[in-house]
């Protein structure tokens, strides 16, 4: 694995952790009871990004660290998931 893959595996980690931690503890304006006009009542009141965001950093090079020692083991590979076998053989 080189460095650009390295980097793009760690961005694609990083959002889908992202992705998964942004509505854990969010407080919506329907939750507070405080309705702006104009807006949905699932609209955040409370949503500390910021935090997310570096627990999104934590939780991603944890498992870009696990992720890429398994690659780089050899313990799984592309040619694992050759199923039609159009790949040729490792030598």
């Amino acid at each position: 694995m080189g460095i650009t893959s390295g980097i793009v595996l760690y961005a694609v980690i990083w959002f889908m952790t992202f992705l998964v931690v942004l509505p854990i503890r969010i407080k919506t304006q329907g939750d507070l009871g405080e309705i702006v006009p104009g807006t949905h009542s699932g609209a955040p009141e409370h949503h500390h990004l910021r935090k997310k965001a570096w627990i999104t950093t934590a939780v991603a090079a944890i498992l870009w660290v696990i992720i890429a020692a398994i690659i780089l083991s050899g313990v799984i590979s592309v040619s694992d998931f050759d199923w039609t076998e159009s790949l040729p053989p490792v030598q």
